[in-house]
């Protein structure tokens, strides 16, 4: 008698009989459960027995699903075959002469405008649908891009391919046009361009050519394109604030152009347009021998007006000027470029040739070309977008050198030399001219002052200060040039006094002395408000900060800086006044303190320069084009 089977042999006997009964009805055998299943150890299941049971994966199990991203690729790529074979294809497109075979299921998947058409309208049910106003070399080109996503956009398919993009509502296409059309803005262009972009509805584009025609305002309306608007259009243009022009003269003379174009059907428009002229900011000079002598002018009498209105306002002082009343007495504010702070050459600890900028945007700096020669104790000026870094000391000598930056080109230049020596001197521009004021000779300080025109490049010598001044602050406020403390080498005294000079009268006059002695402050304008920022009164250096109105004819302290500066650089820029390097009396600062008079508090630059640095010029540019 056989012995009786045991328990796993007659369990394995069981599966065997159920796998061969199955294979005889014709059912396939069962998948080898928990091939890919891990057999947990004693110590996984006591994990995992902790965990709350579920037929979810868990979180670390988690794995994404396969994505082919070539798939949509191919998979268009072979609908683009079909069309271009003609197969499977249920509509033609016609323009014109033109048939272009599609697919309505890929044309509705791309474009919300054949997407109405072929599920709400009776083209759904046509062999041939007919696209009107529409170029058929446009229209063709737009049922590629539908398949292939691409399409060539040049100067002779722009203009056709943006309005045929914008009536399928292919928005993607209209945008690549609307950007190539920003990038061939050009002063002989921008008008039409402009003008296309109104036409169909391109808010950016018109956006952007607004802002390049009032950039480039002055090339603008040498072209042909500025010589055929129309009133409405040319009184736009000359109303705005933001035009970027050297003078007003520019937009006085563009008128005239405009008007003499077509002079007889255009004369009786001139008393409107230069309503918008803001004559009141043209020379005195100008007004009298050019405006006063233009016979377009001369028999209207709204333009007499405006001009006894210009002529009137020029006869006023500073303070009365500050307060005539009328919008063509305000100077034009214009966006420009971004802009970057330079801060040039300086003390570190002897005199550098180093030249480094600071991105506002971006918040960080970066070194530029350096200077010609060793240059610090210079003051610095802006005109024209040139940057003129003015006398001081390089190294062994002080210097009446002047050079020229061009922020453009990143090159320097030599320019006109002063009539004197200057180091420590104090530099602004009043009225398109640089003030060169006070200083250190090599001998002893200097009371004198003189001024530098652009347009005749030539030095002059103006009145003298009262007292002598090196290390002397200078600021402009309402048309008045303010010298700020400074050093008396005669009483060998730093100085609290102040003093005021007057251009139309070549005077200077003392006004309210500040708190403190000065000597090596930093100077800042806010608004109509005159700020003196640190400076030393022999060993002291200070770290306070007052204010001077000029209509109040006083001084006031406000919150102090973090840190003592002298011989620091000041400028002001967005309603915010920026305090950069100096020297606390032991060493240079590399660092920036930044005052908002809103909250009267200080605050510190996230990122200092880097070389520390004293006595260096600073001044803001227009972010240069390609600056990097």
């Amino acid at each position: 008698m056989d012995p009786a089977p045991s328990s796993s042999s007659s369990d394995a006997g069981s599966t065997s009989g159920t796998a061969t009964t199955a294979a005889r009805q014709g059912v396939a055998d069962p998948a080898p459960m928990g091939l890919l299943l891990r057999h947990a150890s004693q110590n996984s299941l006591d994990e995992s027995s902790q965990r709350n049971q579920s037929n979810l994966p868990e979180e670390d199990d988690y794995k994404p699903p396969y994505k082919n991203i070539q798939h949509f690729e191919k998979a268009f790529g072979i609908l683009d075959t079909l069309r271009k074979t003609m197969m499977m294809c249920d509509v033609h497109l016609v323009a014109g002469e033109l048939e272009i075979p599609a697919h309505r299921m890929v044309l509705a998947a791309c474009s919300p405008y054949f997407y109405a058409m072929f599920t709400s309208f009776e083209e759904r049910d046509k062999d041939k649908v007919t696209i009107q106003g529409v170029e058929p070399i446009a229209l063709q080109m737009l049922v590629s891009y539908v398949y292939s996503g691409q399409i060539s956009i040049t100067e002779d398919t722009v203009q056709n391919l943006l309005p045929a993009a914008n009536l399928l509502q292919l928005s993607d296409v209209k945008e690549a046009c609307s950007d190539f059309l920003k990038s061939q803005l050009h002063p002989s262009n921008c008008l039409g361009i402009r003008a296309f972009a109104d036409l169909h509805g391109c808010i950016d584009l018109m956006a952007a050519a607004d802002l390049f025609i009032q950039f480039h305002f002055a090339d603008v309306v040498e072209g042909e394109e500025f010589l055929g608007l129309d009133v409405d259009q040319v009184t736009s243009l000359i109303a705005s604030d933001k035009l970027t022009v050297p003078s007003e003269e520019k937009v006085f003379e563009c008128v005239l152009s405009w008007i003499n174009n077509d002079q007889e059907s255009r004369k009786d428009y001139v008393p409107m347009l230069m309503e918008h002229v803001r004559l009141p900011l043209l020379s005195q000079d100008y007004l009298v021998n050019r405006v006063d002598e233009e016979p377009l002018l001369r028999y209207s009498p709204k333009c007499k007006d405006l001009l006894i209105e210009a002529l009137k306002f020029h006869l006023l002082r500073g303070e009365q000027k500050a307060t005539f009343a009328s919008p063509r007495t305000k100077p034009r504010q214009p966006v420009g470029l971004p802009k970057v702070l330079l801060v040039v050459g300086g003390q570190a600890p002897k005199a550098i040739r180093c030249v480094e900028s600071y991105d506002f945007k971006e918040e960080r700096w970066r070194l530029l070309s350096d200077m010609p020669t060793r240059r610090c104790r210079a003051g610095l000026a802006v005109v024209q977008g040139k940057v003129y870094a003015v006398g001081g000391f390089n190294g062994s000598l002080r210097v009446k050198t002047v050079d020229i930056f061009d922020p453009s080109t990143g090159k320097w230049l030599s320019g006109p030399p002063m009539n004197a020596r200057r180091s420590t001197l104090g530099v602004a521009v009043l009225d398109h001219k640089i003030f060169a004021v006070g200083g250190f000779d090599g001998s002893s300080g200097l009371n004198s002052a003189e001024m530098f025109d652009p347009t005749t490049n030539e030095w002059t010598t103006i009145a003298s200060m009262s007292t002598r001044r090196s290390s002397v602050g200078v600021g402009v406020v309402n048309g008045k040039l303010y010298a700020v403390g400074g050093y008396d080498g005669s009483s060998r005294q730093c100085l609290s006094s102040v003093e005021r000079y007057d251009a139309e009268s070549d005077s200077w006059a003392t006004v309210a002395e500040m708190s403190a002695r000065r000597s090596g402050a930093g100077v800042g304008v806010l608004e109509t408000l005159l700020y003196a920022v640190g400076g030393h009164d022999g060993p002291i250096v200070r770290n306070s900060v007052e204010v001077f109105d000029p209509a109040l004819n006083t001084w006031k302290p406000v919150a102090d800086m973090a840190t003592c500066r002298r011989n620091a650089g000041v400028i002001s820029l967005n309603g915010l006044l920026y305090v950069i390097g100096g020297d606390d009396g032991t060493c240079n600062l590399a660092s920036v303190e930044v005052y908002d008079p809103k909250s009267d508090c200080w605050t510190l630059l996230s990122s200092s320069m880097v070389v520390g640095r004293s006595y260096a010029g600073c001044s803001v540019v227009d972010k240069p084009a390609g600056y990097q």
